[in-house]
């Protein structure tokens, strides 16, 4: 947990397939409600990851209408907004973007539907039925994909901006309406030369998040 960081830029190399699946088979341990393990996961590599890399860009690029599945934060208030500002000024500091560079803002958004040039990518979706509960399962399954992945030499991205898109992905993909998509994870060895990775965000220390009564 402390190697995992969220990577921005990835070699073009394949990771194994039984790597992907070792991976996979550790993140099928994740803790959920009633163990309904809600969890569905489509992984697209080669040919399959380029053809959807193509149409993310293609709808990002077109201003196509979002189709998310569950809403987006209301609105980012006291120290999460703080939290969040410093965490987007890291990222544009590492790509050498100028604050207030609005063309240069949208230019590194598109980088995130090309996937960071990641040679695979994972949709992750749950149940409809379960709403904000199989949302959390799959949370606590994104995250421990991407420890798991860490452990193995694999970088990882979880990215909630590709599904501002579900409708389109599951369309694409052939996911059943009853999924719901939660988020993209793009993977795959991580570009150690470009600075975009060379930056870390910040955690909270204990103070600032836990109360303890006794």
């Amino acid at each position: 947990m402390g190697a995992r960081h969220s990577c921005r830029a990835f070699l073009p190399e394949p990771i194994p397939r039984e790597t992907i699946e070792a991976i996979l088979s550790t993140a099928q341990k994740t803790a959920s409600w009633n163990n309904t393990q809600p969890w569905q996961v489509v992984i697209a590599s080669g040919a399959a990851v380029e053809r959807f890399r193509a149409l993310m860009l293609q709808l990002a690029s077109s201003g196509a209408e979002p189709t998310s599945d569950f809403p987006f934060p209301r609105e980012y208030r006291g120290v999460l907004l703080e939290r969040r500002r410093a965490c987007g000024f890291q990222l544009y500091d590492a790509v050498g973007v100028q604050r207030g560079d609005k063309a240069a803002y949208a230019r590194q958004s598109l980088r995130n539907f090309a996937l960071f040039d990641a040679p695979h990518v994972a949709i992750v979706t749950t149940d409809e039925a379960l709403g904000a509960y199989g949302a959390l399962d799959c949370g606590a399954y994104v995250s421990n994909f991407m420890t798991a992945a860490t452990a193995h030499g694999v970088a990882t991205i979880a990215q909630a901006a590709l599904a501002v898109h579900a409708g389109a992905i599951r369309t694409h993909f052939g996911i059943a309406e009853e999924q719901r998509v939660v988020c993209g994870i793009s993977f795959g060895r991580a570009d150690t030369a470009a600075p975009v990775n060379g930056y870390r965000t910040v955690r909270a220390g204990l103070a600032e998040v836990v109360r303890w009564e006794e």
